[in-house]
Formats: structure tokens, sequence, C-alpha cells
């Protein structure tokens, strides 16, 4: 049996990775070697044979690297996902330094604005039907297609308007105290061109707010004159009608036309966290925090490697005996210490994150009231 055995020493040149990714970077070629004597030391060398090559290493450090970077970059798009939705796929965010947009919450608000009809992308329509007297039904299918109104969907009824006396001239009459003491007071403010409901506006405008409030909210629930209700595609009024002279009025949407506004394809923009323009990370940039893990990701990734290479032959003859090798341990060991390095680093890179640094200073802040608090005021005597 001839298998390869680690010589002890390796010279790193660009085009031994499977990737090539790092291969002209000078801290890489610097630690290529560094990390396969570091890794093969780890493994028992110089007293067990190491049956791995320069190239398995320099593989394994390729990989660590692109792990870390993976990871890194992963966290980055989680945190500023909503920024990046719409950026240019071609523009490398490597170097960038992320500014929350307030852009994808406009976007987002449109949406509940359409719905509450303040805004939005969704155009509200309007429509009429004819009242008929004593008719309390009204069927909004067969309105729908008598107008042409053509949605796989469907229409929805959003609004329906009713004669009714703004709640406004209920409560307040801006022409009331239109005598000669009121003018005198306007022109002292220098409204004296002004009309005399210029009174109505030196009010607080909250307590008007409010009263207009309570007349609308009292009459919808103790009088309850006017409202409606869909079922089954028809509209029921209340009160019933009591002549045909009138109309129905009300605004809807086409519920296309929603389905519609919430999806937009645009190409070359980012749309999904599989297109955020991110590269490999520049291992030249990666600090010694950094790097230090990497070296353990790369040394676990050897054992494994060495664990697979051991498992093709389970057992070595030797005078009058077998050796069993130590494949089974290698791989676990190398499973765990994979899974513990990337915990770790999950768990780094949560700490650190917007929401994490954020809550952090949240409980400094918190922290440094309490401790202040206990500090007594200065007394000023003079």
């Amino acid at each position: 049996m001839n298998v390869p055995i680690w010589e002890g020493s390796s010279s790193f040149q660009p085009g031994q990775t499977p990737f090539g990714f790092y291969d002209y970077q000078e801290a890489f070629q610097i630690d290529a070697d560094r990390v396969s004597k570091f890794c093969a030391n780890r493994m028992g060398y110089p007293l067990v044979d190491i049956e791995l090559q320069s190239g398995s290493f320099y593989t394994a450090f390729e990989e660590a690297i692109t792990i870390y970077g993976n990871e890194l970059y992963a966290y980055k798009i989680r945190d500023n996902i909503l920024t990046f939705e719409g950026l240019p796929t071609s523009s490398n965010q490597n170097h960038a330094i992320i500014t929350p947009s307030f852009e994808p919450i406009f976007i987002l608000t449109q949406q509940y604005g359409s719905e509450a009809g303040v805004g939005g992308n969704i155009p509200w329509h309007t429509g009429k039907i004819p009242l008929t007297n004593s008719v309390q039904d009204y069927d909004l299918k067969s309105w729908a297609y008598s107008q042409g109104i053509t949605s796989s969907l469907g229409i929805e009824v959003m609004r329906v308007f009713y004669q009714e006396s703004p709640a406004i001239t209920r409560y307040y009459d801006p022409y009331v105290g239109s005598g000669f003491g009121t003018m005198n007071l306007f022109d002292s403010f220098g409204f004296g061109g002004d009309s005399p409901a210029i009174n109505f506006l030196m009010m607080p405008l909250n307590y008007d707010l409010g009263v207009i409030q309570q007349i609308e909210m009292s009459e919808m629930v103790r009088r309850s004159n006017y409202s409606f209700e869909i079922h089954d595609n028809k509209i029921r009024i209340f009160p019933i009608p009591v002549t045909s002279s009138g109309n129905l009025f009300f605004e809807y949407i086409n519920r296309d036309e929603r389905v519609e506004s919430s999806s937009m394809i645009i190409p070359g923009v980012v749309n999904n966290v599989s297109n955020v323009p991110y590269g490999n990370p520049n291992y030249d940039e990666i600090n010694p925090i950094g790097r230090q893990w990497i070296f353990e990701m790369t040394l676990a990734i050897a054992k494994e490697m060495l664990g697979y290479v051991r498992g093709k032959y389970s057992t070595i003859p030797i005078p009058n005996a077998d050796m069993t090798l130590n494949q089974a341990d290698l791989i676990a060991a190398a499973t765990a210490e994979k899974t513990a390095l990337l915990e770790r680093l999950r768990a780094y890179f949560d700490e650190t994150s917007r929401l994490g640094s954020l809550d952090r200073r949240a409980k400094e802040a918190e922290a440094v009231m309490i401790e202040t608090s206990m500090v007594p005021y200065t007394i000023y005597i003079g």
C-alpha cells in the first residue's frame, strides 16, 4: 500500500487550490504554508504520519475562508435586506457601509395607505347604483358586469357614501360672535381684513377634533342611521330607501390591480437574498480574530479529510497483526469541532448585529441611569 505522507514542509504557489479565490492575495500566500504546518502538528506530526499532501491543507484553508465569508455576509444581508432590495446587482457590497433606508418602509406603507384610502399605489374607483324604493339589496356582481369591469378576483368595496351633514356643522357655527367687539379683537391680532369666523381658528385644534370625533362616534353607536353589509356579492344598505330618485355611491378597488401592485419585475436589481452582490472576502483584510477562527476551521476540515483517507483502509497489516486506523474518531471529532466553530461565530455575529448592538446599548444606558441616580444632586447656595 502506497499512501502519500505529509513531508513536513510545503511551498505554496498560485494555482494549487481548487478555485483560486485567494491565491494571489499576499497574506494568503504567506499563511498557506504556516497553516499547513499548524494543522499537521495538531494532528500529531512528526510523531504520527499524516496521510495528506500540501494541496489538501491548501484546499481546507480556502474552504475555511469561504465559509467565514459566507457566514459574515449572510448576517450582513439579514440585517439589511430591506435596504438591499432594489439595488443594482452589479454593485459589490463587500466594502459598503450600509445605512438603513426608509424607502423600503415607504413601499411597505403604500400597501397600508391603499387599504386605508390615504395614498398608496392601488387606484380607488368610483361607482354608483340607482336606488329603488323599498329595495335594500343590490347585486354588485351584476353591476360590475354591466359596467364592463373584468377582474379574475373581483372587486372589493372600500367605502360607501351617504348624505349626512358633517359633524362640524353640528358642533360650531363659525359666524357666531361677529359683533363689533369681536372685530376689534381681530384687529388687535392683525386679522382685521379677515372674516369674523377667524375666532374659530383661535380655539385649540385638539379640542375641536375631540368633540367632532365624539359626535361621529355617538351617532354611529346610538343612532346607526346609515350602514351597509356585503354578503355573497350583494350589498345591503340601511335604512331601506324610501325613494327611487337617488344613487348609492361607493368606492372600490379591482383586486387584480392589488395583486399587480404587490409585484414588480425589474431585471438587474436585488430582489432576494440570493442575488445580493457580495463577493468572497479579501483575506488580506481579515483581522487576527477572524484568522484564528479560520485556522481552527481549517484544522477541523483537515481532520475530516484525513478521516476519509484512513477510512479507505480500516486496518493495515503489520508483522503478526493488523493495525486499526482511527477513521471514525477523526470524522466524529471534525464534525463536532465544525459545529462548535459555526455556533461560536454565529453567536458573535448575533451579538454584533444591528439589533444586538442596539439592545446592548439600551442595557448600558439603563445601567448608567441607575448608577447616576445614586449620585446626589449638587446644592447651590448663592
